[in-house]
């Protein structure tokens, strides 16, 4: 098995101080594991205007966006080690955004944040919900059904 490393960023010392970076990891961690996946990826916390900048530069939309994900493809042609450690790409994170969702599903920030980080994952794998609805609906019920187990774990450990 490989081991796991996420490089978390934050833009400004603002964003840094709203996000508990601790509980991004541990949440990360869950994930993967109810996911299966295995590498590094790096996550940013960015601003507004930086999400539009990529999503106008890498999708052609001039608009700001709650996460986007840029994946690094596996070229087949090169050799695979089991000791080497798999780097799977990128997310990019809105803060603005995820208060913006939270406040418009009526859901707390910090599950908000947790829902778009494992969105960004589950893009990392593969899953895209732009190519058809059936991809789109079997992408987004998997996506809430790990949310919900790992908040529920979450919730009975602070029970005990």
């Amino acid at each position: 098995m490989t081991t796991r490393k996420t490089e978390i960023y934050f833009e400004s010392d603002e964003m840094r101080n709203e996000i508990d970076e601790g509980s991004v990891l541990s949440f990360i961690e869950n994930a993967s594991r109810a996911l299966g996946l295995e590498g590094n990826f790096s996550l940013s916390f960015i601003s507004d205007d930086e999400m539009r900048r990529l999503n106008n530069e890498y999708r052609n939309m001039d608009s700001s966006t709650d996460v986007l994900t840029f994946a690094l493809d596996d070229d087949a042609s090169f050799p695979s080690f089991d000791f080497e450690e798999k780097e799977l790409g990128d997310i990019f994170i809105s803060p603005s955004f995820i208060r913006k969702n939270s406040e418009e599903f009526s859901v707390p920030y910090s599950q908000e944040l947790m829902r778009l980080v494992l969105h960004g994952m589950m893009h990392l794998m593969g899953y895209d919900h732009e190519s058809n609805d059936f991809e789109k609906e079997e992408m987004l019920i998997k996506q809430e059904e790990i949310l919900r187990a790992i908040l529920l774990d979450k919730s009975l450990m602070q029970q005990k």
